[in-house]
């Protein structure tokens, strides 16, 4: 059955959410269940924080509906768990034993319905000698060994924006986590707590990794491997106009090809030869600064040789292949990442722009049912 307001598309319609609202990786990952047709209802505080940028174009928001509770006043906690109710997914972000001190906890949400399935994102997890510190995505990969794995063995570790620790070792954690226990609670009738720490994801991540170096494949040291910058013929290189290509010319075949095209064939021999690796290092980076980005993209393209341009934020809609998938979709004037993954019976779509702060109160008091959420917030005050 299509939950009320929600169009029939992508395969989670009829799934309702309710996100109780924060920032980084608890938004994303209800903007994901959201992308994939969930009836979202994220409930916004009275004047809460968010990312700091105009709500309208707080992407991470699309495909949403927002009602505004105050959880800290007398009855807040009533008309949270008044949806909680009605939901097969609640997602918080808050600090461990927030939400219980709130009256939003598990053991409450439980009691109204045990088959809700009870999702907390946090960076340090629920128990631990750090789980009450205060953290951001930097210090959860800090510890995990991860963020040791980036950038030149020269310099200090690179930061991978928040999108290594928020984004993939926490939100899509959060997410396979509340689907399969979702899929348990369907089969079972009862739902459970999802412990989804940014530390245990991350971790997690670096799987192949820590088999490489128990089997004595991997050092462990930054700038030393195979896909960590190490090898010459995996990583970026300069052009002459100050733009970058990234190479990934692994397996000889592709290694063989690379070398042609870029006008290295006497260093066919140089690549499973360590000892050569930093003469093979410079000659390529002396090649790639010979010409432009543009001029190198052409060289390389329509091969096999795994090379390609490293593009802007900007510049990634208008790449040919990025373009002719749709890998971008403009919605309201904004051009953002279209929903992923891709399905042939239940397409995904943005649906809806960003969900302005309390703006559906009405409308999801009505369509959930909760006629007490709307009566204190007349439509006319929430646009």
């Amino acid at each position: 059955m299509t939950a009320a307001g929600t169009p029939g598309r992508g395969p989670l319609t009829g799934v309702r959410v309710v996100e109780l609202a924060g920032i980084g990786p608890g938004p994303f990952a209800a903007m994901l269940l959201a992308d994939l047709g969930a009836d979202v209802v994220r409930v916004d505080r009275p004047g809460g924080a968010a990312l700091g940028i105009d709500p309208a174009r707080d992407v991470t928001n699309r495909n949403k509906r927002s009602v505004i509770v105050d959880l800290k006043s007398a009855d807040g906690a009533a008309r949270v768990l008044d949806l909680a109710a009605r939901a097969d997914i609640l997602i918080e972000g808050f600090r461990p034993g927030v939400a219980e001190r709130l009256g939003v906890g598990p053991d409450a949400c439980h009691a109204r319905n045990p088959k809700l399935v009870y999702g907390r994102m946090t960076g340090w997890g629920q128990d631990g000698p750090l789980a009450d510190r205060a953290g951001h995505d930097i210090a959860y990969i800090a510890v995990t060994g991860t963020l040791g794995l980036t950038g030149a063995p020269d310099a200090p570790p690179a930061a991978p924006a928040n999108l290594l620790g928020d984004y993939a070792g926490g939100s899509l954690y959060l997410v396979v986590g509340v689907l399969a226990a979702l899929h348990h609670a369907r089969a079972t009738g009862t739902g459970q707590v999802v412990d989804a720490a940014i530390v245990d994801g991350t971790s997690h991540l670096s799987a192949m990794i820590h088999g490489m170096l128990a089997a004595g494949a991997w050092q462990d040291r930054r700038g030393a491997n195979l896909l960590d910058g190490g090898c010459p013929y995996y990583g970026t290189y300069e052009t002459a106009d100050g733009k970058y290509m990234a190479v990934g010319a692994l397996e000889p075949q592709f290694y063989e090809l690379f070398t042609a095209l870029l006008g290295l064939p006497d260093q066919a021999d140089a690549r499973t030869d360590v000892t050569r690796w930093g003469a093979l290092r410079e000659a390529v980076a002396a090649r790639f600064r010979s010409r432009s980005q543009d001029e190198w993209t052409a060289v390389f393209d329509g091969t096999d040789a795994c090379v390609a341009p490293v593009l802007s934020l900007t510049e990634a809609p208008h790449h040919p292949h990025l373009a002719a998938r749709g890998t971008f979709t403009d919605h309201g004037g904004i051009t953002q990442p279209a929903p992923a993954p891709r399905f042939s019976a239940t397409p995904a779509s943005v649906r809806r722009p960003p969900a302005l702060p309390g703006a559906d109160t009405a409308d999801v008091a009505r369509d959930w049912d909760v006629p007490d959420l709307a009566s204190d917030h007349p439509t006319k005050d929430l646009a």
